[in-house]
């Protein structure tokens, strides 16, 4: 990659290199408006590189698009971190697929900025990740974060979602239901993203040999949700519950909990493996309930 100013970054062997202004980072940036772990460069399995944002306070932009989900990088593009401009270079990818083409035409931007559309939000975040950090060196860290953001998200993407943001250590997916008759059907394919994530989540804590295993909790709920322009933004109150269902996973005591429409829309036979719970959601008036189940029992209920 080129600086602004001409110096250059040259990404050699490795899979993943961290942009940002703190020690340890590949891509070493010196201004205050760069987080100290800005972005991700991260190799994918057909040697392409993608760019992932780790939450950044100022964000990451490709070609003038906020980056809000891992994005194909192809040479010559514009890359801007806070007020740090680059090029990125790769002549020999150059014939390489476009980010728009490479997308699911479900995560193009809505052409409204906004709708109001029936989704389930999928929010999974991973237990523990503060005190986790404090052990790790930063590449290690960008390298842990950045592995689990990508593999996240192209598992949501390959089962539906519409799009999915990346905030701090939690990753956001939006399923839409163009056809209501079918939103059972998807809402199994959001549980199998869930029980697919979490094996995912167990690989790379093994991989990368971390001091402690990574774990998620994951919460999920289905309603109407504001959609809208090109950053992906879901908006409303069923986000909203969908983030509060994942830390009540915390004293619930079992990995994923899911909402009352969520529930309703699973065949017959899946809903005995969920157990009821009440739990204070912040902003709800009194209880609430949740309905509850282990990542194994939930991947033994996909299996059947």
């Amino acid at each position: 990659m080129v600086e602004s100013s001409g110096r250059r970054f040259p990404l050699g062997e490795g899979q993943s290199w961290a942009i940002g202004r703190g020690d340890g980072c590949a891509v070493m940036l010196d201004s205050r408006s760069v987080s100290r772990l800005h972005a991700l460069i991260q190799r994918k399995d057909a040697g392409d590189l993608a760019l992932v944002d780790l939450g950044s306070r100022n964000g990451s932009f490709v070609n003038g698009i906020r980056v809000s989900f891992p994005v194909a990088l192809n040479d010559k593009d514009k890359l801007l971190f806070g007020d740090q401009q680059l090029i990125f270079r790769n002549p020999a990818r150059s014939e390489s697929v476009s980010t728009a083409s490479a997308l699911d035409q479900r995560n193009e931007p809505t052409t409204a900025l906004h709708t109001n559309s029936l989704t389930t939000i999928l929010v999974v975040d991973i237990r523990d990740f503060t005190p986790l950090a404090r052990t790790l060196p930063e590449s290690l860290l960008s390298q842990t974060i950045g592995t689990w953001f990508l593999r996240s998200g192209q598992i949501a993407q390959r089962l539906g979602s519409w799009a999915q943001k990346y905030i701090g250590d939690a990753v956001m997916a939006v399923w839409v239901h163009d056809h209501p008759p079918q939103v059972g059907a998807d809402v199994m394919r959001v549980l199998r993203a869930v029980s697919e994530i979490n094996t995912a989540t167990e690989e790379i804590s093994k991989a990368l040999a971390l001091p402690a295993p990574l774990r998620i909790g994951a919460g999920v709920n289905t309603g109407p949700a504001i959609l809208g322009g090109t950053d992906y933004t879901a908006l409303g109150d069923t986000v909203n519950i969908a983030f509060r269902l994942e830390s009540a996973t915390k004293r619930i005591g079992l990995g994923v909990a899911v909402g009352e429409r969520v529930y309703r829309e699973l065949p017959v036979p899946a809903r005995s493996a969920f157990a009821r719970r009440e739990v204070d959601l912040k902003g709800c008036e009194g209880s609430s309930i949740a309905w509850a189940i282990s990542f194994e029992a939930l991947q033994e209920m996909l299996q059947r």
